[in-house]
């Protein structure tokens, strides 16, 4: 690329800073790190500023590309969105959709609904990343992260998909060996499963004495992975509280027992669809989200989607 737009600068900016360097930002680009490093000195002789303050180590923004770098993402998310919306009339919308969830929504509700989806829009794919941690939405350029529980303060736009409830459970054959939990307080003579990776998670709230108190529990194995806590309580190895989505058919059937349902303090957990800012306009990234709002309310009533 011999000759750069305005806006083919303003993208190279926005990937210097988003991968944090030039060379990152090459290979995403096409170009070389002198290629990119060059692009965004015309960009600054423009704009008559300095946007980046260039050091061995690393590169720090300046006050102007701090500016710059919130509104050119919005520039790029809108030209991307014209497009898309002129495209979009000529049929159905089309494209490719990168999309990051946590493992136990992506087996129970994600996989599910993704045949009628496909059905539904063929010309849609789909990068699917399935990972229990935190990822960075806009440096990863995903278009869509779907999240189960509170969220942090973000830039990023939310779009509530629904919510769920908390279940503390155990399998009978463990009730059998080791009795049931009555009341709080009995929990530590308990083996106790917890995920990691959320410090709120090994508290769980109870009424002692009529007032809600975050327990911690003593855990006796952790995992970052929802499904595998599950089916270690299936097998009898101990206490767990999960998302009902994870557990509702162990609960049905039987294979898992609801325990403290008089103490326990099942606060909805908001499951949440999270986009960089402008994302959420494309049509083919708002069909997705429209799509899974639309699976909660018919298919989960139980977990009601938000507005």
């Amino acid at each position: 690329m011999n000759k750069t737009s305005a806006s083919d600068e303003i993208a190279i900016f926005v990937r210097v800073v988003e991968r944090g360097g030039f060379a990152a930002a090459a290979e995403e680009t096409g170009l070389t790190p002198s290629g990119v490093s060059k692009a965004v000195t015309r960009l600054e002789d423009r704009l008559g500023v300095k946007l980046l303050q260039r050091t061995t180590r690393r590169l720090m923004m300046t006050a102007e590309g701090e500016l710059l770098l919130a509104r050119g993402r919005d520039i790029l998310a809108a030209i991307e969105s014209t497009e898309a919306e002129v495209m979009a009339a000529r049929g159905k919308p089309r494209g490719t959709i990168r999309v990051n969830v946590g493992t136990a929504y992506a087996k129970h509700r994600l996989a599910p609904a993704l045949p009628e989806f496909r059905e539904r829009y063929p010309e849609i794919d789909l990068i699917i990343s399935v990972a229990d941690r935190r990822v960075d939405v806009i440096g990863e350029q995903l278009d869509v992260a779907i999240r189960t529980g509170p969220l942090t303060d973000s830039s990023l736009v939310a779009r509530r998909l629904g919510e769920a409830t908390r279940v503390i459970a155990a399998s009978p054959a463990y009730l059998a060996k080791f009795g049931e939990p009555k009341q709080a307080s009995d929990l530590k003579h308990h083996i106790c499963l917890t995920v990691t990776g959320f410090s709120r998670l090994s508290e769980w709230p109870l009424k002692i004495d009529g007032k809600v108190t975050p327990v911690a529990i003593k855990t006796a194995v952790s995992c970052d992975n929802a499904d595998i806590l599950a089916e270690m309580a299936l097998a009898g190895m101990g206490i767990v509280r999960l998302g009902s989505f994870v557990i509702d058919d162990a609960l049905s059937d039987g294979r898992l027992k609801p325990l403290l349902v008089d103490c326990h303090v099942s606060e909805t957990v908001p499951i949440t669809a999270l986009m960089p800012p402008g994302r959420q306009h494309l049509p083919r990234v708002r069909a997705f989200v429209d799509f899974l709002v639309e699976q909660t309310r018919t298919s989960n009533p139980a977990e009601r989607p938000g507005p």
